[in-house]
């Protein structure tokens, strides 16, 4: 029987050897950081092996990361809008040009029966018209004609105009303080103001990001090196069973309870580095652009690792900050400044249509002046030409406002009854009222979070205090399970379940530094930006009817 159990023995040692060896060809695929891109490594060859400190990843990821490329769009964008509302006031200019002839049948007994009248025309004009800042607008044109007929009835032929005006509309009361592009353009102007706080709010969550991926893969990775430590006091306890059996000191019976604990702990190696390639695939993602060389290939050697440094926490100044500088409270805050613009623009919209009006015009005429008998009105005698008035005598004319015409007048419109803008008004009111509710209802989440970030600094600094205290416990648990048995007073049980213990210890303590270290970082974003997302929107005043 006991050479069955020596065998028995030795078979189960042959098959942990084996399952030693696959692990070893596994951890060559997926071993250390960046096992995710294994297959682009090799087909470019060794892997790039690049340093770095959690500052320079930030650095890296504030360059490249495509999150923070989209957002700085932005800016750009609502500057182009403002450009484009800014296009309202832009002048603009108008000319043309015509030429026309008509041929058309006597109208008169004095003209004759059966004669065609016939008479041309050549027209042009230039001109300029803008809307005002001020919410008026202006318009000046120039025009001149050249008409020629053949009717013997006008004495001028052919007949030069000329036409110089200029009129301009300000309303007195309505759209004077504001109109529909001033609005806009204000508005526009909030947007861009938004836009630069939200991008500065994705470069805040970022850097939070990228700093608690650095250490969620640094603490992978020790977590790796702490599976990696029991897995070889696991062995190294094999090795004793099995010498403790060949001296006859131990039953064979024994060994298998140290095969089985290793076989556990090369699992969880296993489990560690895919743990690893994870961590750092999401690291990966959040500081390089893909499109950068060797993207999948690149492995990183964290130069820093969490430190555990106790540190005060001031819960009112970090509240008082939060309220002041939040990201989404500033953002709440223009939206609601968005909204006053809105309702400034309503009201005013209320108020009656006064428009007063100025125009002032010249005009001149030239051409040649004939003479004719009239003696015989059915058959008048042409006797000459009596002057001629060229261009630029007639352009002297006009420049001497020999013929002025001028107006000056006031428009009035008022709607009889409820009119759109005073429901619009009463709307808008309504809004301006839910967005100041909604704004200190952000406000009061934002004192919660920024309570609950301080709280988790707190709990989590007693827990590594905690853990670290369980830790150095359980090596000296080890140590003297490890002594006892030396001495034959314990068992193989006893020591392997005290080195699970340390090896629970170990990782407790990882993750309780991890998440000190991560609620540090939290507590520092939640005073500047959410620190999980939130667009920090509020209501916004429709200005359509």
């Amino acid at each position: 029987m006991f050479e069955q159990v020596t065998r028995g023995a030795k078979v189960a040692l042959l098959s942990v050897a084996l399952l030693a060896l696959s692990v070893s060809v596994f951890g060559q695929d997926v071993s250390g950081p960046g096992t995710g891109g294994q297959q682009a490594s090799q087909a470019a060859g060794s892997p790039v092996v690049r340093k770095l400190s959690v500052d320079e990843a930030v650095q890296m990821a504030l360059e490249q990361n495509l999150s923070l490329q989209v957002q700085r769009v932005n800016p750009r964008i609502q500057d182009l809008n403002i450009a484009t509302v800014r296009t309202a006031w832009t002048p603009n200019v108008t000319s043309s040009l015509s030429n026309g002839s008509t041929d058309s049948p006597s109208g008169n007994i004095f003209s004759g029966t059966g004669v065609t009248q016939t008479s041309s025309n050549l027209s042009w004009s230039f001109g300029a018209n803008q809307l005002l800042p001020t919410g008026g607008n202006y318009q000046v044109s120039w025009s001149s004609s050249r008409a020629k007929t053949n009717s013997l009835f006008d004495n001028i032929n052919p007949r030069l105009n000329s036409n110089l005006s200029a009129s301009f509309t300000q309303p007195l009361l309505r759209n004077f303080r504001i109109d529909n592009t001033r609005q806009q353009l204000q508005i526009s102007r909030k947007n861009r103001e938004i836009s630069d706080v939200q991008l500065r709010q994705t470069v805040l969550a970022t850097i939070r990001n990228v700093k608690n991926a650095y250490w969620t893969l640094s603490y992978n990775v020790s977590s790796l090196e702490v599976q990696q430590q029991t897995l070889d006091l696991a062995r190294e306890s094999l090795r004793n069973s099995e010498a403790r059996v060949r001296i006859g000191t131990m039953a064979p019976m024994d060994v298998i309870q140290s095969q089985a604990e290793v076989a556990s702990r090369e699992e969880a190696v296993i489990r560690a580095q895919a743990a690893v390639a994870q961590a750092e695939d999401q690291f990966r993602a959040l500081i390089m652009d893909p499109q950068t060389p060797n993207f999948w290939a690149m492995k990183f050697e964290l130069t820093d690792s969490p430190v555990f440094q106790a540190q005060a926490v001031d819960v009112d100044a970090a509240v008082r900050k939060a309220l002041d500088a939040r990201t989404d409270l500033v953002q709440q805050k223009k939206t609601l400044e968005e909204n006053d613009i809105s309702l400034r623009y309503m009201q005013n919209q209320t108020k009656p249509d006064v428009n007063l009006n100025v125009r002032y015009g010249l005009s001149a005429q030239g051409g040649t002046q004939l003479s004719y008998d009239y003696s015989d009105v059915l058959n008048p005698v042409f006797l000459g030409e009596l002057r001629q008035v060229g261009y630029g005598s007639m352009f002297k004319s006009l420049l001497k406002n020999d013929y002025p015409q001028w107006s000056l007048s006031v428009t009035v419109g008022y709607p009889i009854g409820n009119s759109s803008a005073e429901a619009n008004l009463a709307r808008a009111r309504l809004q301006y009222g839910q967005a100041q509710t909604q704004l200190r209802s952000a406000e009061l989440s934002v004192v919660t979070e920024v309570r609950d970030a301080a709280r988790n600094v707190t709990t989590n600094q007693k827990r590594v205090e905690s853990t670290r205290a369980s830790r150095e416990l359980q090596e000296k648990k080890l140590e003297a399970e490890q002594k006892k048995f030396a001495a034959g007073m314990s068992t193989t049980f006893f020591v392997l379940q005290a080195q699970r213990d340390l090896a629970q210890a170990r990782n407790a303590e990882l993750q309780a530094i991890l998440d000190y270290t991560r609620s540090v970082v939290d507590f520092e974003t939640v005073q500047q930006a959410p620190a999980f997302g939130g667009s920090g929107g509020g209501v916004s005043i429709q200005t359509g009817g």
